[in-house]
């Protein structure tokens, strides 16, 4: 939904942003911001830092900065209009009605009644096992040493072996029976009119990442098959895109993600303290999965069963995992089997053990190819040494693959220089560009790009701290001038306010809805001002050195265009009248 500026800036005036976080986190006074432990990664020593004159909050640990939308974005995972909606509830501010169309209101409300249905189930099978009739199963849970806590934290329930109850149970709500088919709950035969899915199974409700009920998994007491049964797809549960746990994994404040392959592998996680295991559903690990882990992490620690099984599904997430963009290491359970059986019997200790030291998920996949081959026989050997070169030549990166080429090399005795030779062979008889020679950007390359970003942070910080420095350089800065796109993006809107005396770094945050975009754009306004602290004559040389760095990097930056681009010689001619005053001229910050 779209909401006018007007809107969300009345928002966001009515939520301060210190008030609302407090609820959140445990902020202290300091000087003239908050300060308190980042939540949204683990730290002992607070970096996080919330100011109420600029209504901004940054954390000088992990990067992550923005607006109170953005806090709500990130720590709920809401998205825009969801952060906006539930501010505006909480400040009592009206929002103008959406306008629907009849089909998606008829969406919707499908939607919604289905979603009913699926928490009167949920409640239905949490009573259920705590009456006389689910007794094996509250047993069987008991035996697996689930706390009483930990079975109401996942709403664990019992349907009974008399399975057609809950039809009849949903029907007393007012439910239809295509509703309750809908749902997943029943099937549905002319012979034998509603059927329920589940019958004598611990239940274990699947919620998506608002804690709404989309499904069911259900594990079958005594002989049975299947021993673990899930629901269908529905027009609410879509396995390969949703995670079991990550309802409460979001907000996890650990670094990583652990991906399990079972509901008790992740409840017995939870229950030791690792609350960020999710599992997939029932099916293989898909790219859907990945691209929503991607939202909340960028390392994922795979903990999947030690067995064959175990390890193939391990390697297929791997791949996956690679190429989705998101770091993967493998923890070691052996010798036991799963999370749960090393948790009973290591204790959470040796568990974070295994954890700390996990391993990098190529060299995994390099020691399970190894179990193939025979490296005391030369040809097995020369095989595999020519199957891990093409693995090796999926790395892109120059640096990347040189690494893991040091690596095998040391680990598995070959000099590195024929391992990489080896490398350069397989990417040519695969008909791909000569590894090799791919252009890359070097360290240094990047070391200066980022140092380019920083000089334009710190100045655009310094101009939201004291807007007044902008009058006195602006002949000799220009939007331009930030040569990143939206670095640049935001400095033209920012001139234009500080032009009008309204300089409000918020408002521009505002400007985009994606919480990675507004975390970088926050990061123009937020950015460390240590030489503030140090005097006049620093805080004139630093705000100086810093203008002539961004003023230069341009220079250059248009120089190197000036030979097919007009537009940018006009930049290189201004651009060196610019320097040269401003290399003669005074600036005093105060």
């Amino acid at each position: 939904m779209y909401f006018s500026e007007e809107i969300i800036a009345e928002v966001q005036q009515r939520n301060d942003i210190v008030d609302v976080i407090s609820q959140y986190v445990h902020l202290q006074k300091k000087g003239s911001n908050y300060m308190a432990c980042c939540p949204f990664h683990s730290e002992k020593t607070p970096s996080f830092s919330v100011s109420r004159s600029r209504q901004l909050y940054k954390c000088f640990g992990c990067g992550e900065g923005g607006s109170v939308i953005t806090f709500l974005q990130k720590y709920e995972n809401y998205s825009f209009p969801e952060a906006i909606k539930v501010l505006a509830e909480r400040a009592g501010v009206t929002l103008p009605q959406e306008e629907l169309s009849e089909a998606a209101k008829k969406k919707e409300s499908r939607r919604a009644r289905l979603l009913e249905v699926n928490k009167a189930a949920a409640g239905y099978y949490f009573y259920l096992l705590r009456s006389e009739k689910g007794k094996v199963a509250a047993s069987y849970l008991d035996k697996r040493g689930l706390s009483e806590e930990t079975k109401h934290r996942f709403g664990l329930g019992y349907a009974s072996a008399y399975g057609n109850d809950l039809i009849m149970y949903l029907k007393q709500k007012n439910f239809t029976d295509e509703e309750i088919t809908a749902s997943g709950l029943a099937g549905f035969s002319e012979q034998k009119g509603l059927n329920s899915k589940f019958w004598n199974r611990v239940m274990f409700p699947i919620q998506d990442t608002n804690h709404r009920v989309i499904g069911f998994g259900g594990r079958v007491m005594g002989e049975g098959e299947p021993k673990y049964l899930n629901s269908p797809e529905t027009e609410i549960f879509d396995k390969s895109r949703n995670l079991y746990g990550l309802n409460f994994a979001r907000t996890s404040k650990k670094d990583n993600i652990i991906l399990c392959e079972g509901y008790m592998d992740v409840i017995s996680l939870h229950q030791a303290g690792f609350d960020q295991a999710v599992a997939s559903l029932g099916t293989a690990f898909t790219s859907g999965q990945a691209n929503l882990l991607r939202r909340y992490t960028k390392d994922v620690c795979l903990a999947y069963d030690s067995d064959g099984a175990g390890v193939k599904a391990a390697l297929r997430a791997i791949e996956i995992l690679r190429q989705t963009g998101l770091g993967a290491k493998v923890i070691n359970m052996e010798p036991y089997k799963d999370p749960d059986e090393f948790i009973k019997n290591l204790g959470t200790e040796a568990f974070q053990e295994r954890i700390d030291n996990a391993e990098n998920s190529f060299l995994f996949q390099v020691r399970m190819l190894q179990r193939n081959y025979k490296l005391e026989d030369p040809e097995s050997k020369t095989r595999f040494f020519r199957e891990v070169a093409s693995l090796l030549c999926g790395f892109e990166d120059e640096l990347e693959r040189e690494n893991y080429i040091q690596a095998v090399a040391s680990q598995y005795a070959i000099a590195s220089s024929q391992l990489k030779e080896l490398v350069v062979k397989q990417a040519l008889g695969q008909g791909g560009v000569r590894v090799a020679e791919r252009p890359q950007k070097t360290t240094a390359d990047h070391a200066k790009k980022d140092h380019v970003k920083h000089m334009q942070q710190l100045l655009l910080t310094y101009f939201a701290d004291n807007p007044q420095l902008y009058t006195k350089v602006k002949r000799f800065i220009s939007a331009s001038d930030f040569t990143d796109e939206t670095y640049g993006f935001v400095a033209q809107r920012f001139f234009e306010d500080l032009e009008k005396g309204e300089a409000n770094p918020v408002k521009l945050i505002n400007l985009f809805e994606d919480p990675a975009e507004q975390s970088e754009v926050s990061a123009l306004f937020t950015t460390y001002l240590s030489d503030l602290e140090e005097g006049k004559e620093a805080k004139n040389k630093a705000f100086r050195d810093i203008l002539l760095a961004v003023k230069k990097n341009s220079f250059a930056f248009y120089s190197e265009k000036s030979g097919t681009d007009i537009a940018a010689l006009t930049k290189v001619i201004e651009g060196k009248k610019a320097l040269e005053e401003l290399e003669k001229t005074h600036i005093f910050v105060d």
